[in-house]
């Protein structure tokens, strides 16, 4: 939590020097005072409640692995190392550690600045030039696995360090900039982290827990990073790899195009930015380029590539633009929300963002179930739209507690949260439907 000022009274009598003083509740002071603290770090005792704690916020981390937001991590992990010449060895995975480290520090140093400032993990991908400045680098990157150019270090760091240094710098630096790439994911699942370092007031502490998700996040990554490089390994392979390291590219360019996806207005051409991306790589890769074109097998195989990505974009295209209707949501409005409690209906609340992936997930996956928007219509549905910041909306999170988003509440017939049921990051349309459910049965009127 962010830090607050409280301001107490305590009354103090002030007595003449020498008067003599009465202990009280000695034994318990005594056997404190007797108790020894754990060799360390202060305030920190490392006993086996804490290495217990330290593991269950590992998992946690590796359970992030699951959620929407960390899927375009994979392709562009793969992308970077697989066009690494390296055997699997010890520098190889060197480099997989720095990657794991670059991302751990990168979410940890997010985290602390979230919890000191109070400000929203992830509410930084509101700002268009961090989504540019981040496609631009996914853009590089691609087009250097185009040929176009060499993933080099500047002439400055190389002077400064080895050739080797240099590649281990450049892999950790991969690693900071896709942490910004995963906060979204992040930032809901350490709400009851931070909850609970604030009330430690130990800054220290707060890095730590926060580190030790991040690596349990970045794991599954770093090993996909040390084995990704053992494409190179195949004997013989180098026109063939040359077309894998291609792909790798228009993977990286997709990855671009769906940054700057929340810059974009209209949800049409959200999706025909993605669509036309995959339609050049098809047409690229399945008929216009012409590596390994002698091996008759392998052209063929780039060919279906090629239609399947084709195809593949234009259905996208079509069935975005005839997706199902979703809920209504109603732009917020503090009437709207005391004319509810005033009429006895109850109401959900929606804190949304377009740069909150878990936000778009459910926007997709879960608003627009039919089941779920038929129930939706016994329900008043208010959005509060936090896509560009703005000063008043912060009375509103300081009202309701919001930390991050997507947060969703559920205000009954008297104008109070339903606690139990507010949501805090994606979940499924079945645990939805069943938080919805558990809603209208409390506020239905009684009898």
């Amino acid at each position: 939590m962010p830090p607050e000022s409280v301001s107490l009274h305590l009354p103090t009598i002030i007595v003449p020097r020498g008067t003599p003083t009465k202990a009280l509740n000695q034994k318990i002071f005594l056997s404190a005072r007797a108790e020894k603290p754990a060799e360390g770090i202060p305030g920190i005792r490392f006993g086996a409640g804490f290495l217990l704690t330290l593991f269950g916020i590992f998992l946690w981390g590796l359970a992030l692995n699951l959620t929407p937001c960390v899927y375009p991590l994979i392709p562009i992990t793969v992308s970077y190392f697989g066009g690494r010449k390296q055997k699997v060895g010890a520098n190889t995975m060197m480099h997989g550690m720095l990657y794991i480290l670059g991302l751990a520090l990168m979410n940890s140093v997010l985290g602390l600045v979230a919890a000191l400032s109070g400000g929203m993990l992830g509410a930084i991908l509101q700002q268009p030039l961090v989504l540019i400045f981040v496609a631009a680098v996914m853009t590089a990157l691609g087009l250097s696995f185009f040929g176009f150019w060499e993933f080099r270090i500047p002439s400055t760091l190389t002077k400064l360090a080895s050739k080797s240094h240099g590649g281990y710098f450049g892999t950790f630096f991969m690693g900071l900039t896709l942490g910004i790439v995963a906060a979204p994911c992040l930032g809901p699942f350490i709400l009851a982290l931070l909850t609970y370092v604030g009330q430690k007031g130990d800054p220290f502490l707060g890095f730590l827990y926060f580190f030790i998700l991040s690596l349990g996040l970045g794991l599954p990554l770093s090993l996909l990073a040390i084995f990704s490089g053992a494409l190179n390994k195949l004997p013989r392979s180098g026109d063939w790899l040359l077309w894998v390291r291609k792909f790798m590219g228009w993977v990286l360019m997709g990855m671009a195009a769906y940054m700057i996806i929340p810059l974009i207005p209209h949800p049409l051409g959200k999706s025909g930015l993605l669509a036309a991306v995959a339609a050049c790589a098809g047409i690229h890769l399945g008929f216009l380029d012409k590596t390994a074109s002698g091996l008759r097998r392998f052209s063929n195989i780039k060919k279906i590539v090629g239609i399947c990505l084709v195809c593949g974009g234009i259905l996208y295209l079509i069935s975005s633009a005839h997706e199902r209707e979703g809920i209504n949501w109603i732009p917020y409005d503090q009437n709207i929300i005391a004319m509810a409690a005033r009429d006895k209906k109850p109401l959900i609340l929606d804190f949304y963002a377009d740069w909150c992936s878990p936000c778009l997930a459910m926007e997709r996956k879960v608003f627009k179930d039919p089941e779920v928007v038929e129930l939706s219509q016994n329900l008043i549905t208010v959005r509060l739209d936090l896509t560009r910041r703005q000063p008043i909306q912060n009375l509103v999170l300081e009202q309701y507690g919001v930390r991050g988003v997507p947060t969703i509440i559920f205000l009954n017939r008297e104008g109070k949260e339903e606690k139990d049921l507010r949501v805090e990051t994606y979940v499924g349309r079945f645990e939805f439907l069943d938080r919805m459910r558990k809603h209208l049965e409390r506020s239905a009127p009684e009898r």
